[in-house]
């Protein structure tokens, strides 16, 4: 060997020149390199993005072992919260009138062993309920009050009281919790391209100058949320009026999720992903994308269209008619067919307030 030759000038000599299509192969092999490794990043940062905008509260830990029993069977009961929090986006959809957060809206949805059909409970925000001792966003626990607004339990206390307030006044263990919140809500609609309702009597007048006539209608995300959140000009203009408004949106939103073609759109998939999971707040077990996703895979053989929706049995309060409280035995009549997977008694579905 000279001294100016080397190892590899020696190999290079004795296989040749490269062809051209060597060449090209070699190029070819580095660009599908490049491409997939680009691939995974742009897929795992995707991934990543998405997984990180869900919120997290850790149940467990907040509630400790002070809770009704689990399911013996393999069905499930969650608390869906609608957030009103006038803050940062949400205030503009309200005009910034007023302050704190509130629990617009809120179900307790049980879905049975089988997964085939739920059935879907509103509590009206109105209703005075007893809370049970619950810990202080800053430290140290409130003691138990009676005769509390139902809404004002997240305002002061946060989600964990409400799941604590929820199982005490039920007797039923809430499996998952799922928060979202009104700005979240509007831009999740606008990402499915829109939501169809049929509207059963027109509303004039409504949050944010909301006009609707009667017969279906084709609701953006702003006009969505004005018509789950409008009590004015539906039936006595409480709060129980527009419970029916939020059940018939509910079944219509999954409908139009249900039906969408997800798969035919990735592009359509990111956008509704990435809507829906900066509008959440979830319990730890469902604060990520797999457990999300896995959940939902679970519920893909309830039908919308056979779920059942029922209000809380209310009657107005004798002291301030301005609020409800649950009308028994009915109420309990209610919750005790959710706790035994039973069918509702039609007792059950009755309730002495009739603004709904």
């Amino acid at each position: 060997m000279t001294e100016n030759s080397s190892p590899a000038r020696s190999r290079a000599s004795r296989r040749g020149p490269r062809t051209r299509g060597q060449r090209v192969r070699r190029a070819l092999l580095w660009t599908l390199l490049v491409a997939v490794v680009a691939a995974g990043a742009t897929a795992y940062w995707t991934y990543s993005r998405i997984d990180g905008n869900i919120k997290a509260v850790d149940l467990d830990k907040a509630l400790g072992d002070d809770r009704p029993p689990r399911l013996p069977t393999a069905g499930q009961n969650l608390l869906v919260l609608g957030s009103d929090s006038r803050t940062g986006a949400n205030a503009a959809l309200d005009g910034g009138k007023v302050s704190g957060a509130r629990s617009d809206t809120a179900l307790v949805v049980h879905i049975p062993e089988g997964r085939t059909r739920a059935t879907a409970v509103s509590i009206p925000r109105d209703t005075l309920v007893t809370r049970p001792e619950c810990q202080r966003s800053g430290g140290g626990t409130a003691p138990s009050a009676r005769r509390v607004m139902f809404n004002s339990v997240y305002a002061q206390y946060g989600p964990a009281c409400v799941v604590k307030t929820v199982e005490k006044m039920s007797g039923i263990r809430l499996d998952h919790y799922l928060e979202i919140d009104f700005s979240g809500f509007k831009d999740l609609v606008d990402a499915i391209g829109g939501v169809t309702v049929d509207i059963d009597e027109p509303i004039e007048n409504g949050p944010g100058g909301l006009d609707l006539a009667a017969g279906p209608q084709r609701l953006d995300g702003t006009q969505s949320l004005a018509y789950v959140r409008t009590r004015y000009g539906v039936k006595d203009g409480s709060d129980l009026g527009r419970i029916g408004n939020q059940q018939k949106f509910l079944m219509a939103l999954l409908g139009e999720v249900k039906k969408q073609d997800l798969l035919g759109s990735p592009a359509k998939v990111y956008e509704i992903a990435d809507s829906a999971t900066k509008a959440l707040t979830t319990d730890s077990g469902l604060a990520s994308l797999s457990a999300l996703s896995e959940f939902a895979r679970s519920m893909n053989g309830v039908d919308p269209n056979s779920m059942e929706t029922v209000m809380l049995p209310v009657a107005y309060d004798r002291q301030d008619p301005n609020r409800v409280v649950a009308a028994e035995p009915n109420a309990s009549r209610l919750w005790k067919a959710i706790r035994e997977d039973a069918p509702i008694p039609a007792s059950a579905k009755k309730s002495p307030a009739t603004g709904g």
